[in-house]
């Protein structure tokens, strides 16, 4: 298990965006949360096997119809063996 925290930036709130990652994740059998940032972008950590967190990757960067996703940043984290299910925080 690997897991990666992506932050998400431009008409990202106020258009699903975080359901949309919830629906993702969950099909792609993810654990982790999801959630607005002050700033603006979501911020999405993830984990599960590799191949799980590149679909979502390249999900995030598709977005739902009515976003405008204008880039996705992304690193490394810690996988939390806590996180069990995925989440909008």
């Amino acid at each position: 298990m690997v897991a990666r925290r992506f932050y998400v930036r431009g008409r990202v709130q106020g258009v699903g965006f975080r359901w949309f990652v919830v629906g993702a994740a969950q099909r792609l059998n993810l654990s982790g949360w999801t959630r607005n940032l002050p700033d603006g972008r979501v911020e999405v950590l993830a984990q599960g096997e590799p191949p799980a967190l590149l679909s979502l990757a390249e999900e995030l960067r598709a977005g739902p119809r009515a976003a405008g996703v204008e880039a996705v940043d992304s690193n490394d984290e810690t996988p939390d063996l806590k996180l069990r299910d995925f989440s909008v925080r």
